[in-house]
């Protein structure tokens, strides 16, 4: 499947109230082992790859090293690949602009774009920034030859920055610029998240994150979402597990952890069948 075909099926996977699981893999073997398993697209996540690199969250690599990441990602797998790309690792809206470029020449086919400024001082864009910097992405991608789907994020709610008010009065301010898909995560509730999304007529992402993992698929689908995303939840589950059995082996000298496993020969099978 081309990037063009990727493109226009990702977008018209975007169905409120019928939402399909876009899972976040930190890696390309990763990546190729959710597609063997049926994920029809995948994401890229930035905590999950950092982390991969021995890097914390929040702009630890550079754009080109994300870029670079994304483009792999891209040719392990023949299903549409999204990315996260934090606040377009740029400030003004130009260089949101650029990276939306960017992004679709690694063969990318949607991407989200938040408004952080990664500055603990002031840790979300003033509200007229933000929107014009979603503005000139959602210009960049209507200029692309293919259905790129931004995603715009409002992460205010999340990292304590403003209220669940002024995020809703975020994301329909994206919503009126353009931005095909809208997305605050971790809202706080549930019904929070309903809140949301019908609070805008496009499509949200909700994040099966903190207390919303305890919900099914169907849960999602009666909020209203489009589709569910993972952020870097499965990179920190298998850091758990790497962690404990860390721990057993290096405190007690027990090595029983490692029987709890995957065989060599289900993984080969997995990465095959994932593969482009």
């Amino acid at each position: 499947m081309d990037q063009d075909d990727k493109a226009t099926l990702f977008r018209e996977m975007h169905i409120p109230g019928n939402p399909f699981i876009l899972p976040n893999a930190c890696s390309p073997g990763e990546a190729r082992m959710l597609a063997a398993v049926g994920a029809k697209a995948v994401a890229t996540t930035s905590s999950g790859y950092a982390f991969t690199q021995g890097l914390p969250d929040g702009l630890s690599l550079s754009r080109e090293d994300m870029l670079d990441h994304c483009e792999d990602m891209v040719r392990a797998v023949d299903v549409p690949v999204s990315a996260d790309l934090e606040n377009g690792y740029a400030d003004d809206p130009d260089g949101v602009a650029e990276m939306i470029e960017l992004a679709a020449e690694v063969g990318l086919v949607g991407c989200t774009i938040e408004d952080t400024t990664f500055n603990a001082a002031k840790p979300a864009y003033d509200f007229d920034i933000a929107v014009a910097r979603i503005a000139a992405a959602v210009e960049a991608a209507e200029a692309l030859s293919i259905d790129f789907t931004l995603c715009a994020r409002a992460d205010g709610v999340m990292i304590g920055a403003y209220d669940l008010d002024e995020g809703i009065r975020r994301i329909q301010a994206f919503e009126e610029v353009g931005a095909h898909c809208l997305y605050i995560p971790v809202p706080g509730t549930m019904d929070d998240l309903a809140r949301v999304c019908a609070s805008v007529e496009r499509p949200v992402n909700g994040l099966a994150a903190g207390s919303l993992v305890k919900f099914s698929r169907d849960d999602f689908a009666r909020a209203g979402v489009a589709r569910i995303s993972i952020g870097g939840g499965l990179g920190r589950a298998m850091q758990r597990t790497a962690l404990e059995i860390s721990h057993q082996m290096i405190d007690d000298g027990d090595f029983t952890g490692l029987a709890r496993t995957v065989s060599e020969q289900e993984i080969n099978k997995l990465l095959r069948e994932g593969s482009a």
